[in-house]
């Protein structure tokens, strides 16, 4: 069911009408997943709620909620948190919200640094992506908006500085998304890619209705698409657009998600678009600074049936331990996720043969990650779910609020969500919509953060119960650039191989830390660690011992450190 069709469905309310949907038993658990996730986020000194703005206007980015990430802004080798907000809408003003940085202070809570920070400016947020622009060792961070993108530089002091207007990003209005910092051309700096949905403005807000009558949130067939926009970074503080001649100009993409990739592989970043009612992007790095629109020829462009999806939120990973990153792509209700597999010069669809199509069918989800959250050496998919009209509830099969999910992967090609197995409170209902993941407590796992639309954020807490270990690594590019966006990070052990893209963006309006984590179960070390760095250079390590974190630099060799 497209959007269109859900929103002219709900008119039939009152006749008795409902939606078609299909009931599908959980399986009897074969097995403990070895974790469970535990909400810490008042514990942990979270006090946070999305504002949408929703003031009965039905404003179309009142939808789409806010996003999130995980990043280490004053550099002491722990993640903080940054949390997006949008605002109250012009002639409607009841209160003042911003978004929300919180350090981490080292003991399991963490403390709001908003103001000192200099992040205490009121915008209608939508994304978030961090990467270290200007190599100077200090993450920056870009919030994407509705209306204007803002820049803020990190000053490497515990604050940042809005440098939008100098950098040259600023003067341009758009309903942006999600957004990415990746290095296209390889010459050591990171360069911007930033996602638009539709021409829509407060101003020219269209009407919409199931009965004439009520004005309902229009789907986005209601209004025009709009070009993504990439940014080179001249290497001096300023970017250049230079979307028209990069081949990426494409005036009917309607961007929810975007991720880098490198599916052929050759060194050189691609990008997958999710789009919304359109057909999804697979930007081929032509390694001359400009890209092609492939994702019809490998098979990503459309659904099996050759439909366009209402793609939400995407990630990319190496989750069969092919060597090949595979891809996730939330979408609508009754679309089911796309999960794909690269194989003979094509992606293909496993969704449904793997696990994951016929759980995912009734939801309708936003942010996704792959992330090993049981450490056996096998990636696992997170996904959040939440729809987009409240008064959707009525409808009898499908919720406002809807449980996240999380599929197990055992390393078969086979996927089970065990979300109700491993606590609660994360399986509990919520109107999901970013996800990020992050060691926020060095403990070697993987933890999540997630918002949800005007409500609360969670932060929820991995603890381990199987005795797997795990491998982390945090990579310092000299040539390349200093986040080492790009690199190729392999372990090989026993015969087997695994590997990881270090990247920013993913999921949707959000973005995970950068360091690598391998999950390697019982085993004490692996045989031999792998760098591909962006620059070219390659560096072999032997006989690495898990249970440990790493910090790998450029050219200058891999260091232990103390725990994780």
């Amino acid at each position: 069911m497209n959007r269109r069709a859900f929103l002219q469905g709900l008119s039939g309310l009152a006749a008795g009408a409902s939606l078609p949907y299909e009931i599908f038993a959980d399986p009897v658990p074969q097995f403990s997943p070895g974790f469970r996730l535990f909400d810490v986020t008042a514990a942990a000194g979270i006090h946070f709620r999305h504002n949408s703005g929703a003031f009965g206007g039905k404003l179309l980015p009142e939808t789409l909620g806010a996003g999130c990430a995980f990043l280490d802004y004053d550099s002491d080798g722990w993640q903080d948190i940054l949390l997006i907000n949008g605002m109250d809408w012009p002639g409607h003003k009841r209160q003042r919200s911003t978004l929300r940085l919180y350090r981490n202070n080292r003991n399991g809570t963490f403390s709001d640094v908003t103001k000192t920070a200099g992040l205490d400016v009121e915008m209608y947020g939508m994304g978030v992506a961090v990467g270290d622009y200007n190599n100077d060792g200090h993450p920056d961070i870009l919030v994407t908006c509705v209306g204007q993108n803002r820049l803020f530089k990190n000053t490497g002091k515990g604050s940042f500085v809005d440098v939008t207007k100098a950098s040259g990003l600023g003067n341009r209005q758009a309903f942006s998304t999600s957004a990415i910092w990746f290095d296209f051309d390889r010459d050591g700096r990171l360069d911007l890619f930033v996602c638009n949905y539709v021409k829509w403005s407060p101003e020219h807000d269209v009407f919409c209705s199931p009965d004439g009558k009520r004005k309902s949130y229009c789907t986005p067939e209601a209004y025009r698409g709009e070009t993504c926009w990439l940014f080179h970074n001249r290497g001096d503080g300023t970017f250049e657009d230079v979307t028209a001649n990069s081949g990426i100009f494409d005036s009917s993409s309607k961007s929810l998600g975007v991720a880098m990739l490198d599916y052929e592989p050759d060194g050189w970043p691609e990008l997958l678009v999710a789009n919304d009612t359109q057909p999804n992007k697979l930007y081929r790095n032509q390694r001359n600074g400009t890209f092609k629109d492939v994702a019809v020829d490998v098979g990503i462009a459309f659904s099996a049936e050759g439909k366009a999806r209402a793609g939400m939120g995407v990630d990319v990973a190496d989750f069969d331990n092919s060597g090949i990153s595979g891809v996730a792509i939330t979408n609508f209700d009754n679309e089911m996720i796309g999960l794909y597999r690269f194989a003979a010069g094509n992606y293909q669809d496993v969704a449904t043969q793997s696990g994951v199509g016929l759980p995912s069918k009734t939801t309708l989800g936003f942010g996704c990650v792959f992330l090993d959250a049981d450490l056996n050496g096998a990636l696992d998919l997170a996904v959040v779910n939440g729809h987009i009209d409240d008064t959707v509830r009525n409808v009898r099969g499908v919720g406002y609020a809807q449980p996240p999910q999380l599929f197990l992967n055992d390393g078969k090609g086979t996927f089970r969500d065990v979300a109700s197995e491993i606590g609660g409170e994360f399986a509990a209902p919520k109107v999901g919509r970013g996800l990020a993941y992050g060691d926020f407590d060095r403990d070697g796992d993987l933890d999540l953060l997630m918002t949800t639309n005007d409500g609360p954020a969670y932060l929820f807490r991995n603890d381990q119960s199987g005795g797997n270990k795990s491998i982390r690594i945090r990579l310092i590019g000299t040539k390349s650039n200093r986040d080492a966006i790009g690199a190729v990070v392999k372990i090989y052990y026993g015969g087997a191989t695994q590997s990881r893209l270090v990247r920013g963006g993913s999921s949707y309006l959000s973005q995970s830390e950068l360091p690598v984590t391998f999950g390697v179960g019982k085993r004490d070390k692996i045989d031999r660690l792998l760098v591909q760095w962006p620059s070219g250079r390659t560096e072999d390590f032997k006989d690495v011992a898990s249970g440990h974190g790493y910090e790998c630099v450029e050219s200058k060799g891999i260091t232990a450190l103390s725990g994780f």
